[in-house]
C-alpha cells in the first residue's frame, strides 16, 4: 500500500514539475532581469547611492511589456500561478517577522479608522453609482467589496454567495486587476507628496488606497526601496490586514443585502474561508518575532535570532520581487478594454472616492497624530 502512494506521489511531483517548472523559471528570469536593469539605472541616476528605481516597480513593468508585447505561452500559465498564489504569498506573510505586537498595534491605531471609513464610504457610493451607471446590483457589490476591503480574493468569496454570474466576477476582477495595478504605480509618489516622511501614514494611504493584497505590498516596497524607508512596508500591510479581516463580516452583510439569492447555509462557511491562509501566517510570524524579542534579549542566542529575522526578511524581499513580476505579466490590456464602458465607469469612479477617502481620512489622522 506504502509503495502504491509513493509511486503515485512521484507521478504528482513528475507532473507538477513539467508543469510548473517552465513559468517558474521564466518568472525568476525576468525577476533577475528587473533587479539588473534597477541597479543599472539607479547607478546612472544617483551613482548607485540611493535605490532610485525600484526592483519591484521594473519587475511590473517589465511584466506588463513582456505580456502585452511579446504574449505568454500556455505552457507557462500554471508555474506563473503558483508563483502569483503561493510565492508571492509567502513573501507576503513573512513581512510579518519585521513587526512586533506592539508595533502592529500602534499602527492599527492609525490605520483601523481609515480603514473603516472608506470601506462605508465604499459601500454607500456603490449603491449611489450602481444606479447612476445602471450597473446590475451584484456587480456593483463585488466591485465595492474587490475595490475596498481585499481585491480578488474577496470577489472570488463573495461571488458564490450572491450568486453573481459569470460575466460579472469577471468584470469585477478585472477592474480591480487594472485599478489596483495603476495605483501601485502612481501612489507612491502621491504619497510622497502629500505625506512626505511619515512612514506610518503613507503605509495607511498605501494600504487602504490600493485594492489587492499583492499590489499593496508592490506599491509598500516600491516607495520603501525608492526612500530607503522599510517602515512603510510594515504599516501598509498592517493595514491591508485589517481590510482582509473585515471580510470575514462583509462577506454575510452583502448575502444579507442580496438575500433573496443568497444561500444563508453557505455564507458562514465562505465567510469564515474568506481570510486567506497567508493573512493568518503574517499574524503568527507577529507573534513568533515578539516572542523571539522578548525572549533572546542580552542572552547568546539574540545574534543568531537578528541574523535569522534579517535573512527571512531578505528571503520575503526576493519572493515580492519574484511574485510581482508574475503580477505584470498578468496585466492584459486586451482585457481592460474588454471590459464595456457602464462597468469600467463605475469601477474607476469607486476606486477614485476609495483613493480619495483615504486621502482626506489619513490626512486627518496625521492632523490628530503628528
Amino acid at each position: 500500500m506504502s509503495g502504491v502512494m509513493g509511486s503515485a506521489l512521484a507521478t504528482s511531483g513528475r507532473l507538477w514539475l513539467r508543469q510548473c517548472v517552465p513559468g517558474i523559471a521564466f518568472a525568476l528570469a525576468l525577476a533577475l532581469c528587473a533587479k539588473l536593469l534597477s541597479g543599472a539605472v539607479s547607478s546612472l541616476i544617483s551613482g548607485g547611492k540611493v535605490m532610485a528605481f525600484s526592483p519591484v516597480l521594473c519587475a511590473v513593468l517589465i511584466g506588463a511589456v513582456w505580456r502585452n508585447g511579446f504574449g505568454v505561452p500556455r505552457q507557462l500559465d500554471q508555474g506563473l500561478h503558483w508563483v502569483m498564489h503561493v510565492l508571492l504569498r509567502v513573501g507576503i506573510a513573512l513581512v510579518g517577522l519585521r513587526l512586533t505586537l506592539t508595533g502592529a498595534g500602534q499602527i492599527a491605531v492609525t490605520a483601523a479608522p481609515v480603514v473603516i471609513g472608506c470601506i462605508c464610504i465604499a459601500l454607500a457610493s456603490g449603491a449611489i453609482l450602481a444606479r447612476l451607471f445602471d450597473v446590475p446590483r451584484r456587480l456593483a457589490v463585488l466591485l465595492c467589496v474587490g475595490t475596498a476591503v481585499c481585491g480578488c480574493t474577496a470577489i472570488v468569496a463573495l461571488s458564490p454567495v450572491i450568486r453573481a454570474r459569470h460575466e460579472e466576477t469577471a468584470f469585477a476582477l478585472v477592474c480591480v486587476v487594472a485599478f489596483g495595478c495603476v495605483g501601485m504605480l502612481l501612489y507612491p509618489w502621491l504619497a510622497s507628496y502629500l505625506f512626505g516622511a511619515s512612514a506610518t501614514h503613507v503605509g495607511v494611504f498605501l494600504g487602504t488606497a490600493i485594492h489587492d493584497t499583492s499590489q499593496v505590498v508592490g506599491a509598500a516596497l516600491i516607495y520603501s526601496q525608492q526612500h530607503a524607508a522599510p517602515e512603510v512596508l510594515s504599516a501598509a500591510s498592517v493595514t491591508k490586514l485589517l481590510r482582509n479581516v473585515s471580510i470575514a463580516v462583509l462577506i454575510p452583510a452583502a448575502a444579507w443585502l442580496t438575500r433573496e439569492s443568497a444561500l444563508p447555509a453557505a455564507t458562514a462557511q465562505r465567510s469564515s474561508a474568506a481570510i486567506p491562509l497567508f493573512v493568518v501566517c503574517f499574524v503568527l510570524l507577529i507573534v513568533l518575532r515578539t516572542a523571539g524579542d522578548s525572549v533572546f534579549v542580552d542572552t547568546s542566542a539574540s545574534f543568531y535570532w537578528r541574523e535569522l529575522i534579517g535573512a527571512g526578511q531578505l528571503v520575503s524581499e526576493l519572493l515580492l520581487i519574484c511574485g510581482m513580476t508574475a503580477v505584470g505579466l498578468s496585466v492584459s490590456f486586451a482585457q481592460v478594454r474588454g471590459i464595456g464602458a457602464r462597468p469600467f465607469a463605475a469601477g474607476l469612479s469607486i476606486a477614485a472616492i476609495v483613493c480619495v477617502s483615504s486621502i482626506a481620512l489619513t490626512l486627518f489622522m496625521r492632523h490628530l497624530q503628528p
